[in-house]
C-alpha cells in the first residue's frame, strides 16, 4: 500500500548555546543559521526546509530561551513563545554537557499543558561519556512528561537520522508546502546580512557583545558580468566598537569582509564584491523604531 505523504512544522526550543542553529545547519545540508559560541546568536525564526521522499518537514530555529535585558531580547523572547503555539512537534534541545539549569526549568514551565507532542533532545552526547547519559535522561523525566527522548550530535551527526523518523511518524498527512530543492523561507538579503553578523562575532571575538546588526543597503547584479555587488552596514551601538570592528588601519573589517564573501558567494553561486561600512547608532536595542528598521518586526511574528 503506498503511503501518504507527510508535512509539518517543528520548533527548536532551548537555552542559548545549545546548538539549535548547528542542528538546522546539519540537517538542511547547508549554512542557513548562524553559528557562534557565544550566546543569543539567533534573533529572528529562522526555517529550514528538509524535503524527503515521503515527507517535509519545516523546522523553526528559535532564539534561545532566556531573561531578556531589553527591547530585542523582550522580542526575542516573543517570537520564540509564539513559535510554540503554530507546530506540530516540540524540539526541547539541551546540552549534554551541563546540569539542568533555571533556564531549561523555566522552559519546561511554559510547556505545561501544551498540546504539542514535545520531544527532548539531548545533544552534544559527542562529549560525555555514555554511562553518563542515563542519568542526564532521569534528571529530565523527573521534571516533565516527554513524548520521545532522543539523544544526539549535531555536530557530528550521531542519530540524527532516528530524530528525524521519529518526527516523521509524528507529523501529519500533509502537502508540500515548499519546492523540494528550497531550503529555507528567507530572502537572500536576510541570509547574507546574517552571514555577515557572523563573521563579526568570530573576528571580535569577546570584545563586541550582541549589540551590532547588518542592514544590507543592496545586492545588484553587474550587466553582462558574473558578478554581484553586496553592500552593508554594520550597526554598532558606541565610538569605541567602531573602532573595534574597523581594527587597526581596517584590518578587522576587511577580514570580516573577506571571510562572509566567501560564505555570501557560496549562496549566490556567483562571484561578489562586498563593500562593508560601520556606522553607530546608540543604544538601537532598546528603541522600536531602530529594531524594525533592521528587521525585528512585532507584527510579522
Amino acid at each position: 500500500m503506498e503511503s501518504k505523504f507527510k508535512s509539518g512544522f517543528i520548533s527548536i526550543i532551548g537555552r542559548p548555546n545549545v546548538g539549535k542553529s548547528t542542528f538546522l545547519n546539519r540537517v538542511i545540508g547547508q549554512k542557513i543559521a548562524i553559528m557562534s559560541d557565544k550566546p543569543q546568536t539567533t534573533r529572528n525564526k529562522v526555517q529550514g526546509v528538509l524535503t524527503q521522499d515521503t515527507s517535509q518537514m519545516i523546522f523553526i530555529d528559535t532564539p534561545g530561551m532566556h531573561k531578556p535585558k531589553h527591547k530585542l531580547g523582550d522580542f526575542m523572547m516573543k517570537v520564540a513563545k509564539n513559535t510554540m503555539k503554530e507546530v506540530d512537534v516540540i524540539m526541547f534541545m539541551v546540552n549534554a554537557t551541563e546540569p539542568i539549569g533555571s533556564g531549561d526549568k523555566m522552559i519546561m514551565e511554559l510547556l505545561e499543558g501544551n498540546q504539542t507532542p514535545v520531544f527532548l533532545v539531548i545533544n552534544k552526547i559527542d562529549e560525555v561519556h555514555p554511562d553518563e547519559l542515563f542519568g542526564i535522561i532521569d534528571s529530565y523525566k523527573n521534571e516533565y512528561k516527554f513524548a520521545e527522548i532522543v539523544p544526539i550530535s549535531a555536530l557530528q551527526g550521531n542519530n540524527i537520522d532516528r530524530l528525524l523518523s521519529t518526527i516523521e511518524s509524528y507529523l501529519p498527512e500533509g502537502p508540500q508546502y515548499y519546492p523540494a530543492d528550497q531550503v529555507t523561507d528567507h530572502p537572500e538579503r536576510f541570509i547574507i546580512s546574517e552571514l555577515i553578523r557572523e563573521k563579526v562575532l568570530h573576528v571580535t571575538r569577546e570584545e563586541i557583545p550582541h549589540s551590532i546588526a547588518v542592514v544590507i543597503e543592496q545586492i545588484r547584479k553587474e550587466e553582462g558580468k558574473e558578478l554581484i555587488n553586496v553592500s552593508a552596514t554594520i550597526v554598532v551601538e558606541r565610538d569605541s566598537q567602531k573602532g573595534i570592528v574597523i581594527g587597526k588601519r581596517g584590518a578587522l573589517l576587511k577580514d570580516i569582509g573577506t571571510k562572509a564573501r566567501q560564505d555570501i558567494e557560496m549562496l549566490l553561486g556567483s562571484k561578489v564584491f562586498l563593500e562593508l561600512w560601520v556606522k553607530v547608532q546608540k543604544d538601537w536595542r532598546n528603541k522600536s523604531n531602530q529594531l524594525r528598521d533592521y528587521g525585528f518586526r512585532d507584527d510579522e511574528y
